[in-house]
């Protein structure tokens, strides 16, 4: 039986029973979990850093890395895998992590691959990865806070790790972890029907991978997001303004569709009868980024001061939005829009705002506007997507212009440009 606890870590000879044990047991589970193969490669010999909300799915993408390691004929044996919250150990320190090494090499006479899931519960573990790649091993490590990407830890990792940022499934992955294939023509064809379905399910219920088969995950999604606000905000953080946070959460998740400053954000929290200032509503929105609660997107068009001042914000994942909305619908439709456009082009996506036009989101490197409508049927409600699109096209190099909606499906033209309206559930999977 595997004892428990910090006396573990204190006594050295049982402290490398455990180790070794844990090392066995994760070697059988590793090999052996299903999976959903996730649209991500990787370059043989490389080492990576997986950040990402927690539940992401990043423990999950190191399982289908070992699953393609095997397949290329690495040994059960040479894998070292380590879940660094796993319960039974507790309080770990730099130090242990040598043991760990130790540990395996007193198991087998092999070299192994690293694969190290949440390590950045280890203060310094940073030093023990880049020595780990000075020495050649192949390292894969997964973390969900985002200040592992700080500028001292980069320095410290000194360029030996690429960085693969993992976000919830893609709608095409959604598909695949319901059976159908995203490229198979003729099995889109055929199960159309299904697929807008799951289009609108998607939609509500986000695309976090243990959501992904569940009927009704509010209950699940609302478990995540506590341990996000009081595991990833509040302790992490040392926050004593709770419920000033909670407010501020609430009222990001109402305002997803609109730039939000952060004096704005501290007298509309203020006004509930807690006092937040504007240095901590900064502070705070700067924990959520970290946290990848939330997904920040800048006017393209906007000054210095604004760009950085007043953004919009929406979140990384629509079923955890959809716990602070009564009626989702609209501000859903175009955060998945945000997500699906940071996980495909990177921070290479902004909105567009002057006193005169409103754009949702622009793509600089694709040429691409796009609005997002509920629906275009009332004709001020086309009117006004319409000639956004028009005056983006005549300020800035865009040539493909979309309105994305929930049903709605038609091609346009307004003053020469031709303007494509697509359903959600079409052009995901185009993404």
């Amino acid at each position: 039986m595997i004892i428990f606890a910090s006396k573990l870590l204190r006594d050295i000879s049982m402290t490398k029973d455990v180790i070794k044990q844990l090392i066995s047991e994760y070697q059988a589970f590793v090999t052996s979990i299903e999976f959903v193969k996730r649209d991500i490669s990787f370059i043989d010999e490389q080492n990576y850093v997986m950040v990402g909300l927690r539940h992401a799915g990043k423990s999950y993408l190191i399982y289908q890395r070992i699953a393609e390691l095997i397949e290329q004929g690495y040994k059960k044996e040479q894998i070292l895998y380590f879940n660094f919250e796993d319960d039974r150990i507790d309080s770990l320190l730099l130090s242990d992590l040598d043991l760990i090494k130790t540990c395996y090499e007193e198991m087998y006479d092999q070299r192994p691959v690293f694969f190290l899931d949440e390590i950045q519960i280890v203060d310094g573990w940073e030093r023990f990865a880049r020595r780990l790649a000075d020495q050649k091993y192949q390292v894969y490590i997964t973390g969900s806070n985002a200040q592992m990407l700080s500028a001292e830890i980069a320095t410290t990792l000194g360029g030996r790790y690429m960085i693969q940022e993992v976000y919830p499934y893609s709608f095409r992955e959604y598909m695949k972890a319901h059976g159908i294939d995203a490229c198979d023509d003729n099995a889109i064809f055929k199960s159309r029907k299904q697929i807008v379905r799951m289009a609108n399910e998607y939609l509500l219920k986000g695309g976090l991978p243990e959501t992904a088969m569940m009927t009704t995950p509010r209950q699940w999604l609302s478990s995540l997001f506590n341990r996000i606000f009081f595991g990833d905000l509040v302790t992490r953080h040392n926050i004593r303004n709770n419920f000033a946070l909670k407010v501020l959460i609430r009222k990001m998740a109402e305002s997803v569709r609109q730039p939000l400053s952060f004096n704005r954000m501290a007298s509309i929290v203020s006004s509930t009868g807690k006092k937040i200032s504007t240095d901590a509503v900064i502070d705070y929105v700067c924990y959520m980024k970290e946290s990848w609660l939330i997904l920040p997107f800048e006017n393209i068009c906007g000054k210095l001061q604004d760009k950085e001042m007043n953004k919009k914000y929406y979140f990384i994942d629509n079923g955890v939005l959809g716990l602070f909305l009564t009626d989702p619908a609209t501000s859903s439709l175009e955060n998945i829009v945000a997500i699906n456009l940071r996980h495909k082009y990177g921070e290479d996506c902004y909105f567009y705002n002057t006193p005169k036009t409103e754009v949702d989101f622009y793509v600089p490197d694709q040429g691409m506007a796009i609005q997002v409508s509920y629906s275009i049927t009332d004709e001020e409600t086309r009117k006004r997507e319409v000639n956004g699109l028009v005056a983006i096209s005549h300020t800035l190099n865009v040539d493909n212009l979309l309105i994305v909606t929930k049903d709605e499906e038609l091609e346009m033209e307004s003053e020469g440009k031709a303007i494509h309206v697509m359903p959600l559930w079409k052009w995901l999977l185009n993404m």
